[in-house]
This record gives C-alpha cells, sequence and structure tokens, in this order.
C-alpha cells in the first residue's frame, strides 16, 4: 500500500473514530452487546467476505499492567502489526510488544445481534469471573482508532484516578500541539 493510500485511509478511519462511554451488561454466557455506534465503525472497517461474513473485533488482553482490553477493527490490527514488524527483529522490545500486543490478542466475530461472546482470557483479564459475573456491567470507551472494554467498576475508578483530571483537556490538546511546533 502506497503513502497517498495510507493516508486516504488514515482519513478515513478518522472520520468514523471510537467516540463516547457505553455501558452494557454483561449475561451468564459472557455475551455483552457492542454499543451500535461502535458496530457501525467495525462493520466499515472489515466488509463482509466469503471467509467471515461478520465484522470481526480484534481484542489485546496482553501487558501486565493493564486492566482493561484495547479493542480494534480489522484495519486496526492490522495497521498495529505494521507497526510492530517495523521494530528490530529479536530486540527486547519487540518481543515484548510481539507478546502483549499480538500473542495475547483473540479475534471474535461480532454476532448478527450485536453481541460477541466474550473468551475466557478476555473475562479473567477485565474481571468478569467466576459463576456470578452475570449481571455485571461492561464498560465501552472510545479512543478514536480503538476502544477498550473495562469492567464497569474498575473503569469508574480509573476515571477518577486518571492523570491531569483537573487540568482544562483543551489546554492538554494546546501544549501537544504546541511541543511538536504545530
Amino acid at each position: 500500500m502506497g503513502l497517498g493510500q495510507k493516508l486516504d485511509k488514515a482519513a478515513q478511519a478518522m472520520a468514523e473514530a471510537f467516540r463516547g462511554e457505553f455501558y452494557q451488561k454483561v449475561d451468564a454466557k459472557g455475551r455483552v452487546s457492542i454499543p451500535a455506534a461502535f458496530r457501525r465503525i467495525l462493520e466499515a472497517d472489515d466488509p463482509p467476505s466469503t471467509e467471515f461474513p461478520r465484522a470481526r473485533v480484534y481484542m489485546i488482553y496482553g501487558g501486565a499492567n493493564r486492566n482493561f482490553v484495547e479493542c480494534y477493527t480489522k484495519a486496526g490490527a492490522d495497521a498495529l502489526a505494521d507497526d510492530i514488524s517495523m521494530m528490530d527483529e529479536g530486540s527486547d522490545e519487540r518481543e515484548q510488544v510481539e507478546f502483549d500486543l499480538l500473542a495475547c490478542s483473540v479475534m471474535v466475530e461480532v454476532e448478527p445481534d450485536g453481541r460477541i461472546v466474550l473468551p475466557p482470557r478476555v473475562r479473567e483479564k477485565v474481571g468478569l469471573t467466576g459463576a456470578d459475573f452475570a449481571g455485571d456491567e461492561a464498560a465501552f470507551q472510545g479512543r478514536n482508532n480503538r476502544f477498550r472494554l473495562y469492567r464497569r467498576d474498575t473503569y469508574d475508578s480509573a476515571v477518577a484516578q486518571r492523570p491531569n483530571a483537573g487540568v482544562d483537556a483543551l489546554a492538554l490538546l494546546g501544549r501537544a500541539k504546541k511541543e511538536r511546533g504545530m
């Protein structure tokens, strides 16, 4: 894929960004509905094929210090893999990144009703374990080119403890742009 195609793809992805916070109940079988706005982005980024007639979500559950699962579209997961392939082969950093972001991941197809079944490793990562998780809520947090999946109480705690919570977000954005000379 040439640079122009990558830029076109990036511009298209920016137009369809994951935004917002959504809360969904998890049933006894570990199924949860993906928010409709997020499903539309997954479907747009992963058109049906003979092999995969339904949209897919790529769920990354690696990272020892993470209490959430990072979720990507097919195109987003491919872009992440491309970024990883640019790292030095055999380096300790690449080994860690490949383990945390590629090996500790799973692809899940979105069911026709908009739900996914959370695999055991994903449920374990976010704390939806044991026999009594049915009825717990999952929190979906839009992150532009991806979204995060948390257990609701963990998400609420993370929001309360976020760094720079008392600083105006537009001021932070302005600082970042200034640092880049924009």
